[in-house]
């Protein structure tokens, strides 16, 4: 009866190690292969790493189901003590099971969340939280090149190092501006325009923003909302930059929301 018992707690305890190194490698893997073929793995990466993400799901894939051939139970085989267990040994297995079934539902809890939730952007709410840090992702941008580059492709991100760090702004009066993002409230009343930047993954997202006036765009749009701002770089006296937009266009979310 004893043996019976041992033999099906140690059948148990090979299933949840079974899952808990296979099951959840699949399962990973699988989720990171569907997102990386429906564009949305850019959700959480940077698409220049998107295909390292990708092949490496596609390894573990392979390994994971490869190492279904062995038989259940095989990778605690060289563990195994045939002889009766004492009080000790007992104890321990079960703070071991314990430590298990904890680590199997927290670790499979994680991974059906990432089913079932679809995925998505980072909020505005984000951006507002991390406004006031100073973001090590700007750091160093004072780069003579600003001046001189080619604003036609700035982005959210690009604009706000130039904003923030350009010792010669009245270079960039009169630059005309074409740019995306969602919709924040600034310090002074004022709207701002911004976009999250990240680096390599969402862990390291920074929001950009740059300061907008006129074209409707004060208090008519509400925090989070998406628009399309046309409009111009304009140096004030004291030589802070802003856009001084002409248009703005309601628009839905980008497929990539994200800037690099």
């Amino acid at each position: 009866m004893a043996e019976t018992e041992n033999a099906r707690c140690e059948l148990w305890r090979a299933v949840v190690t079974r899952w808990l190194g296979v099951g959840l490698a699949v399962v990973i893997s699988v989720v990171t292969l569907v997102l990386a073929v429906t564009g949305r793995l850019t959700l959480y990466i940077s698409p220049e790493t998107v295909w390292f993400a990708a092949a490496a799901a596609a390894v573990t894939l392979i390994l994971a189901v490869w190492s279904c051939t062995l038989p259940l139970g095989a990778e605690g085989e060289h563990d195994h003590d045939h002889a009766a267990p004492d009080a000790g040994t007992r104890r321990r297995r079960r703070m071991q099971t314990i430590a298990v079934v904890s680590g199997g539902v927290i670790a499979s809890a994680v991974v059906l969340a990432g089913l079932v939730l679809p995925p998505a952007s980072l909020s505005a709410q984000l951006a507002l939280s991390r406004a006031g840090e100073t973001p090590t992702l700007f750091a160093g941008a004072d780069d003579v090149a600003l001046g001189v580059a080619d604003t036609t492709s700035f982005g959210v991100g690009d604009w706000s190092i130039a904003f923030a760090n350009s010792t010669r702004p009245e270079k960039y009066d009169g630059a005309a501006v074409t740019l995306t993002g969602f919709v924040t409230p600034a310090e002074d009343g004022d709207v701002n325009l911004t976009r999250m930047v990240i680096s390599h993954c969402v862990i390291d997202a920074q929001p950009a923003s740059v300061p907008v006036s006129g074209g409707g765009l004060d208090g008519d749009y509400e925090t989070g909302q998406w628009v399309e701002v046309t409009g111009t770089v304009r140096a004030g006296d004291d030589g802070t930059l802003s856009i001084e937009s002409a248009t703005v266009k309601r628009i839905d979310e980008p497929k990539d929301p994200y800037e690099y």
